[in-house]
C-alpha cells in the first residue's frame, strides 16, 4: 500500500500480527453507483480454499482490528477484510453520502468485483450491523452470518443533530484525543494489558486518512444503523452469535435477543472476554467460527 503515513507509521508496530497485516494491505479501484469515480478500496486477503470468509470492522476502525484473527482462518479458507465505506483507509471521495445504505452498495459491489460468489460474512460491533444489513439486502451474497458483540438490535442514540458546527469539529477532535481512543480501548477489554501501545496505534492509524472527520461527521448525521427490529426475523441464514461474557460496550442483554429473533441461530459466550473477542480471544473466537463453517 503506497499511503506514505501508513508505512512510516508502520514502522512503530511492535506485534507480529500487526506488521504482517500491516504489509499485507492492498487497494483497488472499485466502481459503484454512489460515484462517477471508482473508490479506491482497502483490503486484505489471505488464505484459499473452502467458503471465502469477509470480516467486517467495527465503528470508526479499519482491516487492522482483524490482525489476531486473520491468520487463523486463513490457514485453510480464502478470507478477506475490507475497510468499510467512510471508515479505515477506503477512499472517502466528496459527493458520497457516508450512509448505511452507502456502506451497504459499496459492499456489494466490491463483493461483486473481487468474490462474487456466496460467503461467510463475519461481523463486529457496527461491523455486525452492517452484515445483517447486507445478508438481508443481498441474500444471494451470503451462506452464513457471524455476529461478533453485534450492534443493530437497539438503535444508539441520535446524536446527528447535533452534528453541526462548531459541534462537529469539537466531537471528532474529541475522537481523535489519544487519551479518549485509549480509554476506549481499555474499556473494550476484559483483560486490559491487551490495551498496549500497539494496540492504541492499530486503532489511530487511519485517523490520517484524508476526509476522515468530514466521514464521520456525515455518517453520525445520517443516523447511522438504527434497529432492524422485526426484519431479524427474515434472516434465513444460519446464524453464529459469538459474545463476550463481559462486554462493557453494549453489554450482554442483546445477545440473548439477537438469538430469540433470528430462528436459525445458535448464541455461544466467550468467557473472560469483552467487547473484542477477536483480539482478546482470537483462537477461541477462530475455532467456534471455523466449526460453525462445516
Amino acid at each position: 500500500m503506497s499511503t506514505p503515513f501508513l508505512l512510516t507509521e508502520m514502522a512503530q508496530l511492535t506485534e507480529p500480527t500487526s506488521i504482517t497485516l500491516a504489509q499485507s494491505i492492498e487497494q483497488i479501484a472499485i466502481t459503484t453507483p454512489l460515484s462517477e469515480q471508482p473508490i479506491i478500496t482497502t483490503y486484505v486477503r489471505q488464505g484459499s480454499g473452502g467458503t471465502p470468509i469477509v470480516l467486517l470492522h467495527g465503528f470508526d476502525s479499519s482491516v487492522l482490528e482483524f490482525r489476531r484473527l486473520l491468520p487463523l482462518l486463513a490457514v485453510g479458507n480464502e478470507t478477506w477484510i475490507v475497510d468499510l465505506l467512510g471508515f479505515g483507509f477506503t477512499e472517502r471521495l466528496a459527493g458520497i453520502a457516508f450512509s448505511p445504505a452507502a456502506i451497504k452498495t459499496h459492499l456489494y459491489y466490491f463483493w461483486k468485483t473481487l468474490i462474487s460468489q456466496p460467503v461467510i460474512v463475519v461481523g463486529a460491533s457496527m461491523g455486525g450491523a452492517a452484515a445483517i444489513d447486507f445478508t438481508l439486502s443481498y441474500p444471494q451474497c451470503v451462506k452464513k452470518l457471524v455476529l461478533i458483540d453485534s450492534a443493530g438490535y437497539k438503535a444508539p442514540p441520535n446524536i446527528g443533530k447535533l452534528m453541526f458546527p462548531p459541534f462537529s469539529s469539537l466531537a471528532t477532535a474529541f475522537l481523535r484525543n489519544p487519551k479518549v481512543r485509549q480509554q476506549i480501548s481499555t474499556n473494550a477489554y476484559f483483560d486490559k494489558s491487551f490495551a498496549s501501545l500497539d494496540a492504541q496505534l492499530c486503532a489511530a492509524l487511519h485517523l490520517k486518512s484524508e476526509g476522515w472527520q468530514q466521514a464521520l461527521i456525515a455518517f453520525t448525521k445520517s443516523g447511522g444503523y438504527s434497529s432492524f427490529g422485526e426484519k431479524l426475523s427474515q434472516i434465513e441464514k444460519p446464524t453464529l452469535i459469538l459474545w463476550g461474557k463481559c462486554d462493557r460496550i453494549l453489554g450482554t442483554a442483546d445477545a440473548y435477543k439477537f438469538k430469540d429473533a433470528i430462528a436459525h441461530s445458535q448464541l455461544i459466550w466467550i468467557e473472560n472476554c469483552g467487547h473484542v473477542p477477536h483480539l482478546e480471544q482470537p483462537q477461541l473466537t477462530a475455532q467456534h467460527i471455523l466449526e460453525f463453517l462445516y
